[in-house]
Order: structure tokens, then C-alpha cells, then sequence
């Protein structure tokens, strides 16, 4: 379900959490279901991240000409570095 979610709606549902989280009136069954949820907003955040910062190196090797493919004509990419 959360891998449906855009970036955005995944990370504002799991702000929410983090504010229910904190507040002391959470039982801790509700808060271990409320960690559960969040692990997996938090999986979907990195993912959408991640499958951003591939298409900008992409778009930016395109751009200076360096785009590097595997055998199988697979994008090659590298990890990006702030």
C-alpha cells in the first residue's frame, strides 16, 4: 500500500505518525503498529529518493555526454554524492 504513495504523501503520513508517536497518550500496542507503519513510509521515502537521484544522473550524464551502458544496454548509474 505505502509503495502506492507518492514521495510526498508517504512522508506527510509519516510525519503524522511521528507527532501521534510522540504525544503520551499512545498505548504501546498502537505505538508498535505505529513504528511498523512508519518503517515501511520511511522504506517508500528512500525508494522514490533513490529512483530520483538515478534519473537526475541520468538525465544529467545524457546532458554531458558520458552515459555509460552495461552489455545488456542497462543505464549504467553511481551512487549520488552531495
Amino acid at each position: 500500500m505505502s509503495d502506492e504513495l507518492n514521495f510526498e504523501q508517504a512522508y506527510e503520513k509519516l510525519e503524522k505518525i511521528l507527532e501521534k508517536m510522540h504525544s503520551s497518550q499512545v498505548s504501546l500496542d498502537a505505538a508498535l503498529g505505529l513504528y511498523e507503519e512508519a518503517d515501511k513510509l520511511i522504506g517508500t521515502c528512500q525508494k522514490k529518493l533513490s529512483e530520483a537521484e538515478s534519473r537526475v544522473e541520468i538525465l544529467l550524464k545524457n546532458r554531458e555526454g558520458n552515459l555509460v551502458v552495461d552489455e545488456n544496454n542497462t543505464v549504467q548509474s553511481e551512487p549520488f554524492i552531495k
